[in-house]
């Protein structure tokens, strides 16, 4: 299979985004300060817009999902607000990522510091065309929880 090429852009300091594993779906970004001894401190139960210094430039029909570290949620409840962020094709600003601290203690992030991850994924974009009814299905509009548990 032909792999996508992402072209990326990045600012003094700040990290090309790594796989850390050969079969890893995302690549590890990480936090770009401008002043390199500077840290972002997130209060516990505060958000943070950190910066990364990397700006890319997908291919049309392609996605950039910024998604949390498990580690980071495992062990310090830090995750990513809107998680999965979603980067558009057409965007050419910095990537940042929305942190946010659910501990009960100040998380601290230096420059360089592993902070989320970046997987790129194909799309499609489709036409709505409105009806005045759907399908039945068995599930119908059962909501949350509707098919149990086990």
């Amino acid at each position: 299979m032909e792999k996508c090429t992402v072209k990326i852009q990045i600012d003094k300091g700040a990290k090309v985004p790594v796989y850390s594993t050969p079969q890893a779906a995302g690549a590890d970004i990480c936090a770009c300060f401008s002043v390199p001894d500077e840290v972002m401190k997130i209060s516990s139960g505060k958000w943070a817009l950190v910066p990364t210094g990397i700006r890319i430039a997908l291919p049309e029909g392609f996605e950039a999902q910024i998604r949390p570290r498990s580690g980071l949620a495992a062990k310090y409840g830090i995750t990513v607000l809107n998680s999965p962020g979603t980067v558009d094709s057409d965007y050419r600003g910095e990537i940042k990522v929305i942190l946010i601290n659910h501990s009960d203690s100040d998380f601290v992030i230096h420059h360089g510091d592993r902070i989320a991850q970046m997987v790129i994924a194909r799309h499609e974009n489709v036409r709505f065309d409105t009806v005045f009814s759907l399908d039945e299905t068995q599930r119908g509009e059962g909501g949350f929880g509707s098919t149990g548990i086990n």
